[in-house]
């Protein structure tokens, strides 16, 4: 019988602006170590019709969705999981069944997020179930609740503080994140002084691009992420953002001390989860982690679009 595995197959990063990416060579690499004849390409899609004619061509083997479509996505999938559901946005479209296959979506930027904050950082003074700490997230869209699934379930951090420069955003992040158990608490920090009466957290994601400060509350998010990251206690900052790969806030960070992770590794912290659905968990065993993550670095450093 005639299986996926055996076929001539494609895989698709879907989005706006993915032209840039570094990820198709990691996974070309992964695909002919696994022996499949499968082919990844960065796939711009105007909308999101071409994003669900890419996702239900029988030659697809699976997509990695980008922005803006993470949570447009989700209701055109036949099978959304519980993680996507909780998260508020799907980043992984995969299959189930050969004959009629089903759409299926989940989330794997939380697992990016996570791999990413515990590559760094004191073990001894890291967030645990008896000493939690609170955590700190710039930005309020799509990939901020992946950082809230991280930090809150997986990362001891129940309290997490947002900046942000609308509002809105902020009331929305918050009333998706009750779904969340336990929910965590969420304080939009706005202003210097307010931030002067909280503890320090002890991680720090960016999760916006690496635009300079322009508005009056632009330059306030500014202001207020520099004075948290003043503070002599240092943990981990991570910013989502590589473009380019040295941001704003990755050079703020180290300048004043902190351990800093760049986005290009949430994209190999993924790859395990990504490939068990893609091609199935008998392939997982022989998953070359070595040397994706060799040809995943050795692009990000080779690249023009992100080293500028």
């Amino acid at each position: 019988m005639t299986t996926p595995q055996s076929q001539q197959m494609t895989l698709h990063l879907v989005g706006l602006g993915v032209t840039h990416s570094i990820a198709y060579s990691m996974h070309n690499h992964i695909a002919k170590s696994l022996g499949l004849p499968w082919t990844f390409y960065s796939t711009e899609c105007a909308s999101l019709e071409d994003l669900l004619q890419l996702a239900r061509a029988p030659t697809t083997a699976g997509l990695v969705v980008t922005m803006p479509y993470k949570n447009s996505v989700m209701k055109h999938l036949e099978e959304l999981d519980e993680i996507a559901r909780m998260i508020g946005a799907c980043n992984n479209v995969y299959y189930k069944g050969n004959d009629k296959r089903r759409i299926c979506g989940t989330n794997t930027d939380w697992r990016g997020v996570k791999g990413c904050l515990l590559e760094k950082g004191n073990e001894a003074e890291r967030p645990s179930t008896t000493s939690p700490a609170a955590a700190l997230i710039v930005g309020a869209g799509g990939a901020s609740r992946a950082a809230i699934y991280a930090l809150s379930t997986q990362l001891h951090c129940p309290t997490i503080y947002i900046l942000n420069r609308d509002d809105q955003e902020v009331i929305d992040l918050i009333r998706d994140t009750q779904k969340l158990t336990p929910a965590p608490t969420i304080i939009h920090v706005k202003t210097l002084e307010q931030a002067k009466e909280l503890p320090s957290p002890y991680y720090v994601v960016g999760t916006v691009p690496d635009f300079e400060p322009v508005t009056k509350t632009e330059v306030t998010v500014a202001a207020v992420l520099e004075s948290f990251l003043s503070r002599p206690e240092k943990g981990v900052l991570l910013d989502m953002c590589f473009k380019p790969r040295r941001t704003r806030m990755i050079k703020l960070g180290e300048s004043l001390a902190w351990p800093c992770v760049e986005g290009t590794h949430i994209i190999g912290y993924q790859i395990e989860e990504q490939w068990r659905l893609w091609a199935g968990e008998e392939y997982i065993q022989k998953l070359d982690h070595r040397g994706a993550w060799d040809v995943l670095m050795k692009a990000a450093e080779e690249s023009k679009a992100i080293n500028f």
